[in-house]
């Protein structure tokens, strides 16, 4: 299947990956199709990413789930981890970077989207150092970061940000994309059903 045409208005080196093959056990059901405020996780994901990027495709096994979404999906060449769909979105994409997302994230930025992707040329990572540490699933990577993570599956180490220093990475704080929204919301992950019973709850408050 062959990628949308590109949009001037969007950054053409940076392809959108969304992961899909989590297995979401601590949730007890796929978190990808899971729906908040009338739209499933993984709808919201991809409008986010559409809307800053031109480019995309997904991640992850069992395909048929995502039959209708008109994208390619690529299954894991190294399944079972984070870090190899991240190796199996590099590998795929023919541009110099990818933006690399899970699909459960229930208030995904495409401005935040944009400004990594801004940050791109130069850089083999762009990554958000929020409160919690490293957003590597919602990061910026160059081909670059191929032969490392390749290096660190084989080793069967799946820390997704233990090749970091091993490449160019640009750390993005909390301070530079303040204007682009709450950092706790940007980055809430949903992963059991109490969390995401409670964010259900709130969001029918929150505008």
């Amino acid at each position: 299947m062959t990628p949308p045409a590109l949009n001037q208005n969007k950054p053409p080196g940076v392809t959108g990956v969304i992961l899909v093959g989590g297995q979401s056990r601590r949730m007890g059901q796929d978190k990808a199709l899971l729906e908040f405020r009338g739209r499933t996780l993984f709808q919201i994901n991809l409008a986010a990413i559409r809307e800053a990027l031109s480019l995309l495709f997904l991640v992850g096994d069992r395909p048929e789930r995502f039959a209708g979404v008109g994208l390619p999906v690529y299954p894991d060449i190294y399944p079972g981890s984070a870090l190899g769909g991240l190796y199996t979105g590099l590998v795929r994409a023919r541009t110099s970077h990818i933006f690399v997302a899970s699909c459960d994230l229930p208030y995904p930025s495409a401005p935040l989207i944009r400004h990594l992707a801004a940050l791109a040329p130069g850089n083999d990572v762009v990554v958000v150092r929020s409160k919690g540490g490293y957003e590597p699933l919602f990061a910026i990577y160059s081909q670059a970061c191929s032969r490392p993570i390749l290096a660190q599956l084989r080793a069967g180490n799946y820390c997704i940000f233990d090749f970091y220093s091993h490449v160019t990475t640009r750390i993005v704080t909390l301070e530079e994309i303040a204007h682009l929204g709450d950092p706790e919301r940007l980055f809430l992950n949903l992963n059991t059903p109490e969390e995401f019973r409670r964010s259900s709850q709130e969001s029918r408050t929150c505008p």
